[in-house]
């Protein structure tokens, strides 16, 4: 993943608090461009991840908000990629216009988990996972995506495919050396 993309999380409607996510190697060269610590010996860059700094966020028009900027590193972070985080009251679209001009591209739908998923970060079922918490519309659906992203439906599949793969060799060596002493497999073990 070479360019570093930019999103609104949740995407854009009236609200008194929106984020605005960039996600790539350059997302605090980008971020940075734009925000403006209000501890003037700060630098976004220069931060450890797990880090929030309170700053300004500017265009080349000036001022937009107040902003909280968020900073996880890779590879410690949702999609594996650096990726900064500006909490703002409002005027994301101004923010997000910001971040695009600032050199971020647009994030595609699904593009965060995806690079997730590519970084290791979640196997498929996680990634599937995601999207069906994002469209539950009631408790059960929320809580059984959530136990899928967590990975539970993995888990269970991985007990069936290693069960399996057990009386497959049971019975590929009992086949294969009938001579020698293996224990014949039991019904209850199928």
């Amino acid at each position: 993943m070479s360019k570093t993309i930019a999103a609104i999380a949740p995407p854009a409607a009236p609200a008194g608090l929106g984020v605005v996510r960039v996600s790539g190697t350059e997302a605090l060269t980008v971020a940075g461009r734009i925000f403006r610590p209000a501890a003037k010996n700060k630098e976004l860059e220069s931060i450890p991840g797990y880090t929030a700094l309170y700053g300004h966020v500017y265009d080349e028009e000036g001022d937009i908000d107040d902003c909280v900027a968020l900073v996880f590193r890779a590879p410690h972070s949702y999609t594996g990629e650096n990726v900064v985080e500006l909490s703002c009251h409002g005027g994301l679209y101004l923010l997000r216009r910001a971040v695009i001009a600032a050199g971020a591209a647009p994030a595609a739908a699904g593009e965060f988990t995806r690079r997730a998923f590519v970084n290791g970060k979640m196997d498929l079922t996680g990634a599937e996972a995601v999207m069906e918490l994002i469209a539950a519309q009631g408790d059960l659906a929320a809580r059984t995506a959530l136990a899928a992203r967590e990975g539970l439906l993995y888990r269970r599949l991985e007990g069936v495919k290693d069960r399996l793969l057990g009386l497959a060799a049971g019975y590929a060596a009992y086949v294969d050396y009938p001579d020698e002493d293996i224990p014949e497999l039991e019904p209850e073990a199928m």
